[in-house]
């Protein structure tokens, strides 16, 4: 049976390099406006654009993954970049090392076990508003990122000019204590999903700037022809001098 489509438009794919028909079964374009050919959304063609302007031959760079999906901008980078390594964090499972359920390595941004200057690009997508404390993960990024290296990710500025806000905080005796209603998005490793941390807002900047010295800026895309339109993907781009 043919899908009901909510939306058709011819264009062109950053991530499959194919001219391609968008279409959408929903409204909700950041979920379901979805490339035929490499099944990928707005933000991770959004994404990709920012990694070919500001690493064009990323190919050839030692890159490292947190939390890849599988599909768009992180298959790519698996086909293509010969330094590629990814992580998921599985709780449970010593950081540093290998999971045998899910096959990869477990790793947790606020406390990276790689060596400093390790890579020149770490990619994040969706992951900095699951983060119980985003300023000990942009630090950890800042050190394993070599002089030059960026950090390249996207994130739901759901508060766009508002302050971000913490949703849920991890207490000193391991408990999380929930400010706001509880809420979820999913998680390839954990089928409970993950829990949302902070509301971001577009002063993410500057707690960037102010946790490791990185200078950052917003990139925001509004391009049906490429198959970027939707709410809540800016990407942004953070740079260690």
């Amino acid at each position: 049976m043919t899908p009901d489509y909510e939306f058709l438009h011819k264009g062109y794919c950053d991530i499959c390099e194919r001219s391609v028909e968008f279409r959408a079964t929903e409204t909700w374009f950041r979920d379901h406006l979805i490339c035929p050919v490499c099944q990928s959304i707005p933000r991770e063609r959004a994404l990709m654009q920012a990694l070919k302007l500001y690493c064009p031959d990323y190919a050839q760079k030692h890159i490292h993954e947190s939390s890849p999906i599988g599909r768009g901008v992180s298959a790519r980078l698996v086909r293509e970049a010969k330094h590629y390594s990814s992580s998921q964090y599985i709780p449970g499972t010593p950081f540093g090392t290998m999971d045998a359920r899910f096959k990869t390595r477990c790793e947790s941004l606020e406390a990276l076990t790689f060596p400093d200057k390790s890579f020149d690009l770490l990619i994040t997508q969706d992951v900095m508003e699951h983060i119980m404390d985003p300023q000990a993960a942009f630090r950890e990024i800042a050190r394993v990122l070599r002089p030059g290296g960026f950090h390249i990710f996207s994130v739901p500025l759901v508060r766009k000019n508002e302050p971000s806000r913490r949703r849920a905080r991890l207490n000193a005796d391991g408990t999380i204590e929930h400010l706001l209603a509880a809420e979820y998005h999913g998680n390839p490793v954990d089928n409970s999903g993950s829990l949302v941390t902070m509301d971001w807002g577009y002063d993410i900047i500057g707690e960037i700037a102010q946790a490791s010295g990185m200078a950052g800026q917003i990139i925001q895309t509004d391009d049906i022809d490429r198959g970027i339109r939707a709410e809540f993907i800016e990407i942004v781009v953070s740079i260690k001098r």
